[in-house]
């Protein structure tokens, strides 16, 4: 954490598109979400949040209170590769988990309403 703001390293899927992420702290999934944007973009949203974006002020808070605790958070990534086709249709795998993942394993983060 610097000057009040969190920071994180991504040592992998920076640049990736279409991703789906997780928030894990001390061995426990605390949130789920997907972009469209480049990985390391949608981090820095939660890094810097306006006040017109209400899920990266919310993700923020929450980052926040984890680190000042001194609990770590680690930033998991599974970017789509593209090759998944249902006929002749790319299937966004971000897109297409992120629900069945928030439903089975209940994040604190997401029920809290981020």
């Amino acid at each position: 954490m610097a000057s009040g703001r969190p920071k994180y390293t991504l040592t992998q899927h920076a640049d990736a598109q279409n991703v789906l992420y997780a928030f894990v702290s001390v061995g426990a999934v605390v949130y789920i979400g997907k972009t469209v944007q480049r990985l390391k973009t949608r981090m820095y949203g939660y890094e810097n949040p306006v006040a017109t974006q209400s899920t990266n002020l919310k993700g923020n808070k929450f980052l926040l209170e984890f680190l000042s605790k001194g609990l770590p958070v680690e930033i998991h990534a599974l970017p789509d590769s593209g090759l998944l086709y249902y006929g002749g249709f790319h299937v966004n795998l971000a897109a297409g988990l992120e629900d069945s993942l928030v439903a089975a394993l209940k994040p604190t983060w997401n029920k809290n309403g981020i």
